[in-house]
């Protein structure tokens, strides 16, 4: 009978957080709502630093080695070198890593409303 109980309250217990988590993933926040109009005090080297590596990352350099990879990747589909899935992956990268701009202003739109 001891056990039963232990058992019941195990149970319940767990329901509870299920249902507390739900609850809470579900409710709104203020904070979530809030948007900040200008960048966060002290942030200037930060937002430097990260515009140069989006420079970088997107700039005519790495457009030019993206191109040359995908060609050289792509000739060694097609002569039989490469396993398709690998090729593949190497295109579906090159697509991400220059479309992240999109991608991202994509889910902004979607969490806005």
């Amino acid at each position: 009978m001891i056990r039963y109980v232990q058992i019941s309250r195990r149970k319940r217990g767990g329901v509870f957080s299920a249902f507390a988590t739900v609850f809470a993933a579900l409710a709104p926040m203020g904070a979530q709502a809030q948007t900040v109009a200008n960048d966060p005090a002290g942030s200037g080297p930060i937002v430097a630093a990260l515009g140069w590596l989006q420079g970088t990352l997107l700039g005519n350099v790495a457009t030019a080695v993206a191109v040359m990879a995908v060609a050289a990747v792509g000739f060694m589909m097609l002569t039989g070198r490469l396993n398709w899935r690998f090729g593949a992956t190497v295109i579906i990268g090159v697509f991400i890593l220059f479309g992240a701009g999109a991608i991202v202003s994509g889910i902004q739109q979607a969490a806005v409303g």
